[in-house]
């Protein structure tokens, strides 16, 4: 099913090969297979995984691929066997593209570890252009309050974000936040919200991160290496640097844990085996669920999760990428397609 005309074709910002910066191309107007839908992109996100990606970190990216797994859209068509979309609805396109449903691990209603899983940006094509195809059942309907830029963080620096935040004791109090960035102002939000109290650390020096985060919500916040004014009971690591997995849980009470939100990280350096001892733990996240994203959305509401976005067009995608890459940003960078 289609809606007006569309064009034959579409910009968008295209990585050909590792370690080189994206080319805005000119492409034939994706058509959506069965059970797909095709996206006119209104906005899309960037992500330090995008950086991971472009920098050969994460290896075998679909090539040339156009990046970008924030996408917030409207459907224009759909391709046959679309059992819940419809032309007009503003979705948002999250990292989990598609899972099978068949592998022992979609069985067990784990589906973010699916053995034969896409994802949107990295092995299928993203949001970096004006259109773009998803299957329908990764696409999220977006709450109208969302439905436009200020929701393209949350489609997965607050899915990884909730994702990491379920991992920890729910009776947790004092929570650790390491690089404060994307998915750490929105999780604030979501700590406050449930009478938590967030302890942020930055790279030395960012002043501007820390005076963002208690401006976030944050009790405290100073540099990575120095020691809060009171134990906690759990840390979350988003920055993608093993060096402060010690460091955080040398700053953890008995019982706490560390979870790693990142989907990559340079080594964890040797460690003390007493910090580690009294039932502390590490945790990595690896990906999400539908039903995480259900759950954000949700909670993201009733908070209501504010998102601080940084705009750029799509034209200039290589340029916001490379002030993510500096952390000369505070809050999230979206490229904004269509006003």
């Amino acid at each position: 099913m289609m809606t007006a005309s569309l064009p034959d074709t579409m910009q968008a910002m295209v990585m050909e090969t590792e370690g080189s910066p994206l080319v805005m191309k000119t492409l034939p107007l994706p058509v959506p297979a069965d059970g797909q839908v095709l996206i006119k992109v209104m906005a899309c996100g960037i992500c330090r995984t995008d950086l991971h990606i472009m920098d050969g970190e994460l290896k075998n990216p679909k090539l040339p691929l156009i990046p970008g797994h924030e996408i917030i859209g409207r459907v224009v068509s759909t391709g046959k066997n679309i059992t819940h979309l419809h032309p007009g609805d503003i979705v948002g396109v999250p990292w989990l593209g598609y899972t099978c449903g068949t592998c022992k691990y979609c069985l067990q209603h784990h589906e973010n570890l699916c053995e034969n899983a896409l994802f949107t940006g990295y092995t299928m094509n993203g949001g970096y252009a004006e259109y773009t195809v998803a299957w329908e059942q990764y696409c999220f309907i977006m709450p109208a309050v969302y439905a436009n830029a200020s929701g393209a963080p949350l489609l997965c620096a607050g899915l990884i974000g909730y994702r990491s935040w379920q991992m920890i004791d729910q009776h947790a109090q004092n929570i650790g936040i390491y690089g404060f960035g994307a998915a750490a102002h929105i999780l604030a939000q979501i700590a406050r919200f449930k009478h938590k109290s967030v302890y942020a650390f930055t790279r030395s020096g960012d002043t501007a991160a820390q005076k963002f985060a208690i401006e976030e919500g944050a009790v405290w916040s100073g540099n990575s290496l120095e020691t809060p004014p009171e134990k906690l009971d759990a840390a979350i690591i988003f920055a993608p640097y093993g060096s402060l997995v010690p460091l955080a849980l040398s700053c953890l009470d008995k019982g706490g844990t560390v979870v790693c939100g990142g989907i990559h990280m340079s080594d964890i350096p040797a460690f003390s085996y007493d910090i580690l001892w009294e039932e502390r733990s590490i945790k990595s996240v690896a990906n999400l669920t539908r039903a995480d994203g259900d759950s954000l959305l949700a909670i993201a509401e009733q908070v209501p999760v504010k998102t601080a976005i940084n705009r750029f067009p799509l034209d200039q995608a290589n340029e916001a990428l490379e002030k993510l890459r500096k952390g000369n940003i505070q809050g999230a960078i979206v490229l904004i397609i269509e006003s």
